[in-house]
C-alpha cells in the first residue's frame, strides 16, 4: 500500500519535534484512548467469557451433556440402549436416570421438589454431584433404604439436618378402601450438596434409581440415559447423529437445547457490551481525525513543495495515512498488552482493590460466583485489535485526503 516514499515522510512526521505541542498533546490523547478502549474491551470480554465458562460448568455439573428419553415417560431395557450410543467415540460414559416431581414436608413446611433417581456407581461418570457434596456421600443412596440427598438451600429452608426423616408426596394416587389417596414415603436424609446453582441448590433431590422406580410406579423402567461426551461442544452434532442413527420412539436433546435462553442472554449480553465499549475505541480514533487536520493545516508548506518537486496526489494522501497508522496501531498494541495484562490477572488485582478499599464486589453470601473469573480467548483478541486497527485506518482518510487537495501555488502565496 506504501511506496517508500510516502512511508518514509510518514515517519518522519510521526517522530519528528513538531512546532506546535498542541498536536502532540492531541496524537497522545488518541493513542491512549485506543489503548485504554481496547484494553476495556479484552478485559470485560474475558471477564463475562469466565462468568459463561464457570456458569456452563456449574450447570453441566448435575444436568447432562446429552439426554436419551422416551415420549412415553418410561423406558423399558435401557440396557439395550447402551450397546447403540458406545459405536460413538465421543461418548465417554452413560448413565441411567429416573426424573419426577413430588412435595417433601417436614414439620409444617412443605416444598416442590424435582425428584432425579440415580445409580450412586454410574451417576460420578456422567456428573460432579459426587465432588459437590458437603455433608454424606452419593454412595449413602442403598436400593431399599430409601435415603435422600437434598440441594443445600432446600435443607436449610426445610430445616433438615442428616439423619432426619421427611415425606415424599407424589403426584401418583393410591386407591384405598376409604378413596384415592396421595402416595406418601419417608425418607432418611443422608446428605446434602452444594451445586452453586439456585436452580439445583433449592429444589433438587436425590434418591436411588431402584427406590424411585417402585416409588412413582415405573418397575423396571428409567425416565431415560444420560451421555458424557469428550467434548460438550460437540452435543448439538451427535444429537442429530442419535435422532437419525436410533430407532423411532427416542427423544434425544442436549445441554444447549434444555438451557438455550440462558445462553442465548448471554451471548446478546456479550455482543451489547462489545458494540457499547467498541465505542470508546471509536471516539478515540476520531480523534486522530483532528490530529491529522492539524498537522495537515500546520505542513501546508511542506506538502507544496513535496508537490512541486513531483509528489503525486496520492503520495501526499499515503503520507497522511502513515502517520494515522502508526497512532492507531501503536494504540493497539498498547491496548492489547494491558488488556492481556489486566485479564489473566484479574484473580490478584480484584482482592487486591478489595482490600486496598476495604469493599467487597462480589459477597460470597449474596453471589454463587464471589470472584472475577477470566477466560481469554485469542479470537476476541483478535477481534478486538481489527476493530481498533480497522477504526483508526478509517479516521485517517478525510485528513489524507484534504493534504492531496492542497494546491501548491495556494500554499506558497504568503510564504
Amino acid at each position: 500500500m506504501f511506496k517508500p516514499l510516502s512511508l518514509f515522510v510518514g515517519l518522519r512526521y510521526t517522530r519528528a519535534k513538531r512546532r506546535n505541542h498542541f498536536i502532540s498533546f492531541i496524537s497522545f490523547i488518541s493513542i491512549a484512548g485506543i489503548a485504554l478502549g481496547v484494553t476495556a474491551l479484552i478485559t470485560v470480554l474475558s471477564v463475562m467469557n469466565g462468568f459463561e465458562k464457570e456458569l456452563r460448568e456449574r450447570i453441566l455439573g448435575v444436568a447432562s451433556h446429552v439426554m436419551i428419553t422416551s415420549p412415553s415417560q418410561g423406558m423399558d431395557h435401557w440396557q439395550d440402549l447402551v450397546p447403540m450410543v458406545d459405536v460413538y467415540p465421543e461418548v465417554i460414559s452413560k448413565a441411567p436416570y429416573v426424573a419426577a416431581e413430588g412435595m417433601l414436608s417436614n414439620d409444617g413446611v412443605v416444598s416442590g421438589t424435582m425428584i432425579r433417581g440415580v445409580l450412586p456407581d454410574e451417576e460420578p461418570k456422567v456428573s460432579s454431584l459426587a465432588d459437590n457434596m458437603i455433608l454424606g456421600e452419593l454412595a449413602d443412596l442403598k436400593a431399599g433404604k430409601y435415603n435422600i440427598i437434598l440441594g443445600k438451600d432446600l435443607a436449610n429452608r426445610m430445616r433438615i439436618r442428616i439423619g432426619d426423616k421427611v415425606t415424599l408426596v407424589t403426584p401418583q394416587a393410591s386407591v384405598t378402601p376409604v378413596g384415592i389417596m396421595p402416595r406418601l414415603k419417608r425418607f432418611t436424609v443422608v446428605g446434602v450438596f452444594e451445586a452453586g446453582m439456585y436452580e439445583y441448590d433449592n429444589a433438587l433431590a436425590l434418591i436411588h434409581l431402584n427406590d424411585a422406580a417402585k416409588l412413582f410406579l415405573k418397575p423396571g423402567q428409567v425416565t431415560g440415559l444420560r451421555l458424557k461426551l469428550t467434548d460438550m461442544f460437540y452435543a448439538p452434532r451427535l444429537t442429530q447423529q442419535l435422532v437419525s442413527d436410533l430407532p423411532f420412539g427416542y427423544v434425544v436433546s442436549d445441554w444447549t437445547r434444555q438451557h438455550a435462553n440462558f445462553f442465548r442472554a448471554v451471548r446478546t449480553e456479550k455482543t451489547v457490551m462489545f458494540v457499547i465499549l467498541t465505542l470508546i475505541v471509536a471516539v478515540a480514533a476520531f480523534n486522530i481525525v483532528s490530529t491529522l487536520v492539524m498537522v495537515v493545516t500546520d505542513k501546508k508548506a511542506d506538502i507544496a513543495i513535496l508537490r512541486t518537486l513531483g509528489a503525486s496526489p496520492g503520495t501526499i494522501m499515503r503520507i497522511f495515512i502513515v502517520q494515522g497508522v502508526v497512532i492507531g496501531a501503536f494504540g493497539t498494541l498498547l491496548g492489547v498488552g494491558g488488556g492481556v495484562a489486566l485479564a489473566t490477572n484479574i484473580d490478584v488485582i480484584v482482592p487486591a482493590i478489595e482490600r486496598m478499599f476495604g469493599v467487597e464486589f462480589l459477597s460470597a453470601e449474596v453471589y454463587y460466583i464471589s470472584d472475577l473469573p477470566s477466560d481469554m480467548q485469542t479470537s476476541d483478541i483478535l477481534k478486538i485489535s481489527g476493530v481498533a486497527f480497522l477504526l483508526s485506518l478509517v479516521a485517517t482518510l478525510y485528513p489524507a485526503w484534504r493534504a492531496s487537495r492542497t494546491q501548491p501555488a495556494e500554499a506558497l502565496r504568503y510564504e
